[in-house]
């Protein structure tokens, strides 16, 4: 099935070719600014004759910015065929839902999609996708549903009025409180990195939120105050902190309580949001936790942003670096851009990026003991062993059983490790052959 993603070169556009191709899609991919440079990393075509791809399509996503949006649909929809499907994945659903009514052929179905994620995730499973349907999408809606619901994620159907009344809170709001307080911060002049020294897990998180925020394109976050949905939310929130910011200069300590007793009542079940919140602080404990209980030991980390996996023994752990050493070199990390990988993990890392050697250890084994048995404890206890250890040979000596073991290991530490597989089958009561 033929796609094509306008705006396909950009960041959103390009972890949907991913995701698409990876679901058996041929992607094509067309952008304003021509980057065939990017169409050739993610290994899909250009679309530079576009309104001959447009046609030939069968389903085409519009993944431009929000002002762009339906501009862009109003030249796209009538060259589309007659069977194919136009969607967008724009944070505003009416004006683009509208658009693509008004611009689509009645042969052409449409649908308004909203990822309600950033193209930093790796995976969509657990993440929300929401769907604006309309009487012009029944052949295409089940299909799109099952392709997401398929891959882990989570599908909400409303409408486009609805969809946008949610998001001048969930996007609007809480974008623009985050955004003022970065503000904030900068008119004062306040040192956020020194202030980490000192920080609780609360304003730690939070701060995190901020910076997230400030991280991204400011552009598409403009466009997203600039909704005309939004504008009357900036109101309420400014008239909101007046009136909290007047009773706590004019002493009135009752007056602000019972405007935080009002807004909890109305917020319901605050016990729930502590103990989600609770649970992301504990998960930011458990995680410093586990990298002090495995200081000198070896072990691999990630690196979240360039997907390099460095190893070495973790020499020393702060609450917001980590140093791993490896020989005399010393490398220290961010705790934030960096995931431990779990004993499985490294395993199958160091299977295919480091070099094995096979080796065989011939032992008697202890009267009535079962060489299988043995095979597992061995196969359990020594993680530089990357395969599933064979027997090979079993003979007997003398009313003497005797096996010969084969594995193969991680070459660099090979000759530590047969001498402790050594130990461990002689302390077991084995003797070697």
């Amino acid at each position: 099935m033929k796609m094509l993603i306008i705006g396909g070169t950009g960041d959103t556009g390009q972890w949907f070719v991913k995701f698409f191709q990876s679901r058996g899609f041929d992607v094509h991919v067309w952008g304003k600014n021509h980057r065939f440079d990017i169409a050739k990393k993610l290994n899909v075509p250009f679309a530079e004759a576009l309104d001959e791809t447009i046609h030939t399509s069968d389903v085409v996503m519009i993944s431009v910015p929000i002002n762009r949006t339906e501009d862009m649909i109003a030249q796209t929809a009538p060259k589309m065929k007659s069977g194919s499907l136009l969607m967008d994945v724009t944070s505003i659903k009416m004006e683009a839902v509208a658009a693509m009514e008004k611009y689509t052929p009645k042969d052409v179905e449409f649908l308004g999609t909203h990822p309600m994620f950033g193209p930093g995730i790796s995976d969509i499973r657990g993440q929300t996708v929401i769907l604006t349907p309309t009487v012009r999408c029944k052949n295409w809606l089940p299909l799109v549903k099952k392709i997401y619901a398929d891959s882990g994620a989570h599908i909400e159907i409303i409408t486009p009025r609805e969809h946008d009344e949610i998001m001048r809170v969930v996007q609007g709001l809480t974008h623009f409180a985050y955004i003022s307080i970065g503000t904030t911060l900068e008119a004062i002049n306040f040192d956020v990195v020194k202030s980490r020294r000192f920080m609780s897990p609360v304003y730690e998180i939070m701060l995190d939120f901020v910076g997230r925020i400030l991280a991204q394109n400011p552009y598409l976050y403009a466009m997203i105050q600039t909704n005309p949905q939004v504008n009357d939310m900036h109101d309420i929130y400014i008239t909101q902190c007046k009136q909290l910011s007047y009773l706590i200069k004019k002493g009135d300590v009752e007056g602000f309580v019972q405007k935080m007793k009002l807004a909890a009542v109305h917020f319901k079940n605050t016990e729930s949001a502590q103990r989600r919140s609770d649970k992301l602080i504990h998960n930011k404990i458990v995680e410093y936790e586990t990298l002090i209980q495995r200081t000198g030991i070896h072990c691999a980390v990630e690196h979240l942003y360039t997907n390099k996996i460095h190893t070495g023994t973790l020499a020393g752990v702060t609450p917001l670096t980590i140093t791993l050493q490896k020989n005399k070199k010393r490398t220290t990390l961010k705790i934030e851009n960096i995931k431990l990988l779990r004993d499985e993990e490294y395993l199958q890392w160091k299977k295919e990026n480091t070099s094995h050697v096979t080796k065989d250890i011939s032992v008697y084994v202890p009267e009535g003991s079962n060489p299988d048995t043995i095979r597992q404890v061995i196969q359990q206890f020594f993680p530089d062993i990357i395969n599933n250890i064979e027997i090979i040979d079993t003979y007997l000596h003398k009313d003497k059983q005797g096996i010969t073991y084969r594995m193969m290991m991680i070459a660099e530490k090979h000759r530590q490790t047969m001498q402790q597989i050594t130990e461990l089958l002689e302390g077991i009561g084995c003797t070697l052959r």
